[in-house]
């Protein structure tokens, strides 16, 4: 017989407990911790997750949820479960929709966040050129509406590029995403749809000018 998770009811929040969940996990980071609290995290996290994410889907499409276990094979954190839940939707390789829970608090975004040693090429080509001002500008006008500009940076210049160009602080970049926090208060209600997807337009300009270079 399925379990209520398995069959995701229409998105109406993210109750309380998906934000103590994450709270006592980034406390107790282990396998005995996760083994008694999974049913809180598969009611409380998943399933909200995976019902928000099919809310949105006929406008920006089918997302990814992502798995809560670590790839530790290659880093120094040991710890094995990822103190956030994210959830993506593709666009193109390694760019897209992105919203996540964890902790500190709702996050939505967009922008690219891995791309092949030619498809970097290409953005940074197009950051560096004709149309590279108008993008640049673009990314200040949604700073000042509160979102935040992340990703991986290199410490110098990318080869090719000269240190002095106007743009070298998004040229530096190796990946390129905006984000920003939702207040606690709508997280918990069936509004949080309407609020990813308007954020989710907000950035449309932004995800579809690197879409069309990684596509």
């Amino acid at each position: 017989m399925a379990s209520s998770t398995d069959l995701p009811a229409g998105f109406t929040g993210f109750p309380p407990e998906a934000f103590e969940f994450y709270e006592d996990l980034e406390q107790d980071n282990s396998k005995t911790f996760w083994q008694a609290h999974k049913q809180q995290y598969d009611d409380a996290v998943r399933a909200p997750m995976t019902a928000l994410m099919e809310t949105l889907a006929e406008e920006f499409g089918a997302a990814k949820i992502f798995r809560p276990y670590r790839d530790v094979r290659f880093s120094h954190d040991k710890t094995p479960y990822k103190t956030h839940q994210g959830a993506y939707v593709k666009t193109a390789p390694g760019a897209g929709w992105y919203a996540e829970i964890g902790a500190p608090c709702f996050r939505t975004g967009g922008g690219f966040y891995r791309a092949d040693a030619a498809g970097l090429k290409r953005v940074r080509n197009q950051i560096a050129g004709a149309k590279g001002g108008a993008f640049a500008d673009l990314v200040e006008r949604l700073q000042r509406k509160g979102w935040e500009l992340r990703g991986e940076q290199l410490k110098t210049a990318p080869r090719g590029f000269e240190a002095d160009h106007p743009r070298i602080d998004l040229l530096r970049h190796k990946s390129l995403s905006l984000t920003r926090p939702i207040e606690e208060e709508i997280v918990g209600t069936a509004g949080l749809a309407d609020r990813v997807r308007a954020d989710w337009r907000e950035l449309r300009p932004f995800v579809e000018w690197l879409t069309d270079i990684l596509r």
